[in-house]
């Protein structure tokens, strides 16, 4: 059975004796959770913790295309979709999708994810050429903005497409099982990118999903999932990893993530939480208007980068800066938040 190591992650100027940094990041521990599948968990110092696993718990993370990953980022949606199910139909045209991006780097958002494609549960498959024509001229008409374009596709003729467009990272919601030709494409170009979990297709992922313990699962995919990526060519120093919250899990699904979110630290890589307007911040804030449900997503985001997550992914860029500047200003008193 395999060992997995939660990192108990705290802030603070002052640290113990014994206490290792995060990622590189202002934030520390100094004990973790040991998990097993055939044992409960335990807490142990973080001497105790392997040393080539505490080596990827503490490293800091390479910069993401010249972002430095050792503060906070906040990545807008920018979904140029007629059904997706928070803002389809809102950034549905290239005008208005490139005024919100505009808007949304303007507000300080360093990353602008475009998508073409709605994955929201129950969506239908579209062509290579129909989300091409979506997606290019909007990612053409905010190159200017200065903000990192992300791709938000499946598919290696629309990533292809993208960044001659001037995207300048993959995001790929099926972690790279959907498009056989996505990872090896994205190898040669050198692009970084994002690898998601998500169980099953769209239409199909929230019929009763299952997992034999939900953390580990996922953790599992991420870790080999990086590891095939970089015998296929893409070095972990360019892989960000998403543990797909809403994407084929039930509420208590994304809860145990959430809770356990510091684990993904030991794969080594950046890790982006999007938790934006999802359904069960509706259920549990009782919202039922997905656009209504920006405190409930800002709650949980705040959350996340208390436990090291270093890219937000949202819908609300300026109300959600303004948490993530707040929320620095308060754990990091040394940190720049201009």
């Amino acid at each position: 059975m395999s060992d997995y190591f939660r990192p108990l992650v705290q802030s603070g100027a002052a640290r113990p004796d014994g206490a290792v940094s995060l990622a590189g990041m202002p934030l520390w521990f100094t004990h973790a959770e040991h998990l097993r599948r055939d044992a409960p968990p335990r807490v142990i110092a973080a001497d105790d913790i392997p040393a080539a696993i505490l080596d990827r718990l503490t490293a800091p993370r390479a910069p993401v295309a010249g972002l430095a990953m050792d503060r906070p980022h906040v990545m807008g949606i920018l979904n140029i979709t007629p059904d997706s199910f928070s803002d389809g139909g809102v950034h549905h045209g290239v005008d208005a999708a490139r005024l919100s991006g505009s808007v949304m780097a303007g507000h300080g958002a360093t990353i602008l994810d475009v998508g073409g494609e709605s994955t929201r549960p129950g969506a239908d498959f579209i062509p290579p050429e129909q989300e091409i024509a979506r997606v290019v001229p909007v990612i053409e008409g905010i190159a200017a903005t200065g903000a990192l374009i992300s791709i938000d596709t499946r598919k290696a003729e629309v990533a292809r497409a993208a960044l001659k467009a001037g995207a300048g990272l993959v995001n790929d919601v099926s972690g790279f099982t959907f498009d056989e030709e996505l990872a090896p494409f994205c190898a040669g170009a050198g692009v970084p990118v994002c690898v998601m979990h998500m169980l099953g297709e769209p239409q199909t992922m929230q019929n009763d999903p299952r997992y034999d313990d939900v953390l580990l699962d996922v953790y599992d995919f991420l870790a080999a999932q990086v590891e095939r990526l970089e015998v296929l060519g893409i070095d972990r120093s360019r892989i960000v990893i998403d543990p797909g919250i809403g994407f084929g899990k039930t509420q208590e699904h994304n809860l145990a993530l959430i809770r356990g979110l510091s684990l993904f630290h030991g794969i080594g890589c950046p890790i982006l939480l999007g938790v934006s307007r999802k359904a069960f911040i509706g259920r549990i804030g009782r919202e039922p208007r997905a656009a209504a449900r920006v405190p409930g997503s800002i709650a949980v985001g705040l959350a996340g980068l208390a436990q090291g997550a270093q890219i937000l992914r949202v819908h609300d860029v300026p109300e959600t800066m303004q948490a993530v500047r707040l929320w620095r200003a308060v754990q990091e008193p040394a940190a720049d938040i201009s």
